[in-house]
Order: structure tokens, then C-alpha cells, then sequence
């Protein structure tokens, strides 16, 4: 297989794509947030109920990330998140990946238009992790 860096607006198809499954996937696990803790009106329950959704999402991307290196859209799209070196990422690199990607979209998503002025086209979140996304064509 040869693998070569996709371009910055297949990456971004590729992310609408992401959020659609990312919906389903909260809306599942909102459900069962819901059936367990059904007091609403407790004021710990926004921040616990943010919390939750993040550590589900987390756990998603880091699930797939490192078994394969794809999710559903990355499959669909023929992209994988490799290491800088092109191997399989770690669970700590999918971690700090994911974490730096939060941020990044917390800001305003500088971290996604970084990707626009990396002289690799990397988003920031993978220059800071060691990843890169690649184009997998077979």
C-alpha cells in the first residue's frame, strides 16, 4: 500500500462525514445518560453531562485511532492517522491527538485551519501529537 498526505479539503469532507457518525454516537450515549441520572435540575448535572460526552467522544476517536488507524468516515475516505514515522499510533499519542484537537476546536478551530500554513499541511493537533493523517490508496 502507498500512503501520501491527502489534501486539506479531503480532510475537511472527511470531518463533516466524522460528525455525522459523532452525532449518532453522543445521541446513543446521551440516551443512556439520561435513563441513569434523570435529575435534571441538580447543578452538577450540565458539567457531569459535558464531561461524559467529551470521554465518550474520546473514547471513540482513540478506540479506532488506535485499532487501524480509521474510523468509519476515515475508511470511507481512504485516510488513516498514522505516527509521524508512518506506524501505528500508541494509545498515548491518540490521546494527546484528541485532546489537542479539543482544544483546538475550543478555539475557534485555529488548530484544523493550521493545516493551511503547515509547511506539511499537518493540523496542529497532529504537529503537536506526532501523527499525521495520510491517504491510503490501495
Amino acid at each position: 500500500m502507498k500512503a501520501f498526505a491527502p489534501g486539506f479539503w479531503r480532510m475537511m469532507l472527511s470531518m463533516i462525514y466524522e460528525s455525522l457518525i459523532l452525532v449518532a454516537v453522543l445521541f446513543i450515549a446521551s440516551f443512556i445518560f439520561h435513563l441513569v441520572f434523570r435529575d435534571t435540575s441538580s447543578v452538577f448535572f450540565r458539567p457531569a453531562f459535558q464531561l461524559y460526552l467529551l470521554v465518550v467522544a474520546g473514547i471513540y476517536f482513540t478506540w479506532f485511532w488506535t485499532h487501524g488507524g480509521q474510523t468509519l468516515p476515515m475508511q470511507t475516505w481512504k485516510l488513516r492517522v498514522t505516527s509521524a514515522g508512518g506506524q501505528r499510533i500508541y494509545l498515548k499519542q491518540a490521546l494527546a491527538r484528541y485532546l489537542f484537537a479539543v482544544i483546538g476546536i475550543f478555539l475557534l478551530g485555529c488548530g484544523f485551519l493550521w493545516a493551511l500554513f503547515d509547511r506539511d499541511g499537518l493540523f496542529l493537533h497532529d504537529r503537536l501529537a506526532g501523527t499525521k493523517v495520510v491517504n491510503v490508496k490501495v
